[in-house]
């Protein structure tokens, strides 16, 4: 069947107010650039639907790009049809025929969204699907299970006929909900914290630590293959700040007792993070954690490292278990990439007994005998900033921040 535009169920945006323009707005973006490599169509959006008309593109490859764009929560290929029961009977048809097989059954769901149509939903429902039966031999109806489920939107400017709903991305649309940095390891976790932050609207920028020659650039360059991934669910492109973290991390190593060590990892990651949040106008920071999965993830020291910044910690993974996160890993495709055997920055110097329990007081009183701050401002100055795209080369566009 040709179908010759799709529709687009806007899901959360429909709960918004008077500011639901404005989230269809971000929506409408987000679908323009996905479908950029499709010249020929053309878009209509409304307060509760929006349509992409296909005049003649690949909607196979179409569908596959809506699949992964945030803020859709469903949508159907369809055909559009006069306002005219004999031509929705007979449009009705060849659609079903074209889907139908021995065996197969069906049932018609009408939604009639303009009440000044003729006939009401349960008249809708007979009248076509009495047609169905009287012209296509052997076809029986299930209204509990059906294998094709004929939808009939009637609408004040036309009808609407499809037969597949095909689940979105959900959630709200990109760059919707404001600009966070994402702490991006090697790890499962900080990519599925990142796509679960996208998906509630933000805008991403991920912050990698990176600690040459302990760690090689094949674990740089796996953290950039999650960088496209996520660049891939962004819709677009996405900014890969890699920060210089061999200085800072030797002098912990060297400055801080051993227990405490991890502790002092995390207050420089984060004061360097936020740093790089300032320069880049973000307002949040998002990280991987999940509660009491690892040392420095109980709700001690969550307590000892957030003091250094009164920054949002954004953490969508805080309550999720081990086997869920790896579970929506596998289902975006980064568990792969993670699970490469290349060690990052949080894998090094790890510390035989690291502290569970830190004390606030006492991980300050450690860092008060180094001047930790030069050694910040030198790693911040010395960002490497990439701008990653989804499948395609990395473009080192900034040397530096800006």
């Amino acid at each position: 069947m040709n179908y010759d535009r799709i529709l687009i169920r806007y899901g959360e945006i429909s709960t918004k107010g008077r500011n639901r323009n404005k989230f269809v707005d971000k929506l409408r973006k987000s679908v323009r650039i996905a479908l950029t490599p499709f010249p020929n169509i053309k878009m209509e959006a409304s307060r509760d639907r929006m349509y992409v008309l296909l005049n003649g593109e690949n909607g196979i490859e179409i569908i596959k790009k809506l699949k992964n764009i945030f803020g859709i929560q469903s949508f159907s290929p369809a055909i559009k049809v006069e306002r005219e029961m004999e031509s929705i009977k007979e449009v009705s048809l060849t659609l079903v025929k074209s889907l139908y097989k021995e065996g197969k059954t069906f049932k018609v769901t009408a939604k009639r969204s303009d009440k000044t149509f003729d006939l009401n939903t349960d008249e809708i429902n007979n009248a076509i699907g009495g047609h169905l039966l009287t012209n296509i031999p052997g076809i029986k109806v299930d209204v509990r299970n059906p294998d094709i489920n004929l939808r009939v939107e009637v609408r004040k400017e036309a009808v609407y006929l499809s037969c597949e709903t095909i689940k979105g991305a959900g959630g709200l649309p990109s760059e919707s909900s404001g600009k966070a940095m994402l702490m991006l390891s090697g790890g499962i976790d900080s990519p599925v914290a990142g796509y679960m932050a996208m998906k509630r609207g933000l805008e991403i920028e991920a912050v990698h630590f990176f600690s040459p020659p302990f760690t090689s650039e094949r674990a740089k360059e796996k953290v950039i293959d999650l960088s496209k991934k996520l660049a891939e669910m962004a819709g677009g492109s996405l900014k890969l700040h890699i920060v210089p973290f061999t200085d800072v991390q030797q002098a912990i190593r060297e400055q801080v007792p051993e227990n405490y060590t991890m502790t002092s990892t995390r207050r420089m990651m984060l004061r360097i993070t936020d740093e790089i949040r300032i320069k880049q106008e973000g307002l949040a920071i998002v990280t991987g954690e999940s509660l009491g999965q690892v040392a420095s993830q109980t709700l001690e020291s969550m307590y000892a490292i957030n003091e250094v910044t009164n920054t949002p910690i954004l953490r969508p993974l805080i309550s999720m278990d081990k086997t869920d996160i790896i579970k929506i890993a596998s289902e975006i495709d980064t568990l792969e990439i993670s699970n490469r055997p290349y060690e990052d920055c949080c894998t090094i110097f790890v510390p035989a007994s690291p502290k569970t329990k830190p004390k606030r007081e006492k991980v300050n009183q450690y860092e008060s005998y180094f001047d930790f701050d030069p050694l910040i401002q030198e790693a911040v100055q010395e960002v490497e900033t990439l701008l990653i795209k989804p499948d395609s080369e990395t473009h080192s566009e900034f040397s530096e921040l800006f």
